[in-house]
């Protein structure tokens, strides 16, 4: 007999509930790692018991009472051990919350979002135990938002947990001077999770609505929480850009859809006229950060009704700006890409060669499918598809290999004919 399994949707509520849950048994136990790992086993349950008994009424009430017993058995089996349950059960509640309970209603993900980013751990480290934590992310997709090897990612975390459960941090919004020292790699959490769900860097569909929704929902609880900081707003804005564009990245059959073949009629217009309304606010408070020129950047883009009224020169210059703030080389990529929209693509090609040396992307696909891109605007077809299909080969998504692999065909067939 078929075991059920779970729909969709209740895929997508469960990966929705795990960082919210994850905060509230956190703030019972005190432990990140053992509420992490109970948490894990609920989800398990979740998964076995809903396909067969039905979705509870309460989801998120459900979770947090498994998790609770979890967490529980595990600290009467490992102090009846240690022969110090006694202790262990009067730091750790074992009552099992009701669904009226506050600890099922109270969304913790925002103070967990700040604890993560503690001022005990590096700020690579904050940032990826915080995919982990609330972006959902595997350690695998971290590493590649990172550059660096999986093996790699897996100590960060694991070190980035041991550091947590050591240093007492409480589970608590920090104060205004302990947020300031935070907020920085909270931002470019909350960025790296949109990005992971408007372009997933590997499996078979390109978007992962589910990472979007909730990067979008934690940046607008941070924005209210500090609405005059500029580089939030600007990050808000970015990303409602960014997002009203994706009902057209994407044809029948998931297929990606590059920006300059979108119908363009499917953009959200009210997404774009609150991001555009946040970035003009944020620019006209004086000091500019990155967020704040990508959002530019973005709105330049969602203002042109066809691709060939991109207001390119306007780009360019911004980017010729965000790249004095940083030193990230998928910037670099876009300023070349600028670059060969205003200057030509022998110009964007000459500053691709930069970047062949950079270890953080001399090896990565998105190198290689704009040089492929910028070879065919060149005019040579033949290394443009060497290029798109080295591209493919590189990429670990399937709906950007399709993509590429088209791409080198068609200049294939426009050859051959």
């Amino acid at each position: 007999m078929t075991t059920p399994s779970l729909d969709a949707d209740a895929e997508d509520l469960l990966r929705e509930l795990t960082p919210q849950v994850l905060g509230a048994v956190v703030r019972r136990c005190g432990d990140f790692a053992a509420a992490e790992d109970a948490v894990q086993e609920a989800l398990v349950a979740a998964a076995t018991q809903w396909p067969r008994d039905g979705r509870p009424d309460n989801p998120r009430g459900w979770l947090i009472q498994v998790a609770v017993r979890r967490l529980t058995d595990h600290l009467r089996a490992e102090s009846a051990r240690r022969r110090r349950e006694t202790l262990v059960m009067s730091e750790i509640d074992p009552v099992v919350p009701s669904p009226d309970n506050d600890a099922v209603e109270h969304d913790d993900t925002l103070i967990l979002l700040f604890m993560c980013c503690h001022g005990s751990l590096t700020s690579s480290s904050a940032i990826a135990l915080t995919l982990r934590a609330i972006g959902g992310l595997t350690t695998a997709e971290i590493a590649r938002a990172f550059l660096v090897p999986e093996s790699t990612m897996a100590q960060r975390i694991s070190r980035a947990k041991h550091t947590v459960k050591t240093s007492g941090v409480p589970f608590s919004m920090p104060t205004h001077e302990e947020r300031a020292e935070r907020l920085r790699a909270v931002l470019h959490v909350l960025y790296l999770i949109f990005n992971e769900g408007y372009t997933s860097s590997s499996g078979p569909a390109l978007q992962r609505s589910d990472l979007t929704r909730e990067a979008v929902r934690l940046t607008r609880a941070v924005h209210r929480l500090l609405p005059d900081d500029s580089e939030v707003t600007g990050l808000l804005a970015l990303m409602l850009l960014t997002d009203a564009r994706r009902a057209a990245r994407t044809g029948p059959d998931g297929e990606l859809i590059s920006l300059t073949k979108q119908d363009r009629s499917l953009w959200d217009r009210a997404l774009i006229e609150e991001g555009e309304a946040l970035v003009t606010a944020s620019l006209s408070k004086g000091a500019i950060g990155p967020y704040q020129l990508q959002a530019a950047i973005a709105a330049l883009h969602d203002d042109a009704p066809r691709a060939e009224d991109t207001d390119w020169p306007q780009i360019l210059a911004l980017y010729g700006l965000l790249m004095r703030m940083s030193d990230n080389p998928m910037v670099t990529l876009s300023h070349a890409v600028a670059i060969a929209m205003v200057h030509g693509p022998a110009a964007g090609l000459a500053r691709l060669e930069a970047l062949d040396a950079d270890e953080r992307l001399g090896g990565h696909h998105r190198l290689a499918a704009v040089r492929a891109h910028l070879l065919e605007l060149a005019g040579n077809h033949e290394q443009a598809i060497e290029q798109y299909r080295i591209a493919a080969e590189r990429t670990t998504s399937i709906p950007e290999r399709n993509y590429l692999l088209t791409q080198a065909a068609r200049l294939a067939n426009r050859r051959e004919g």
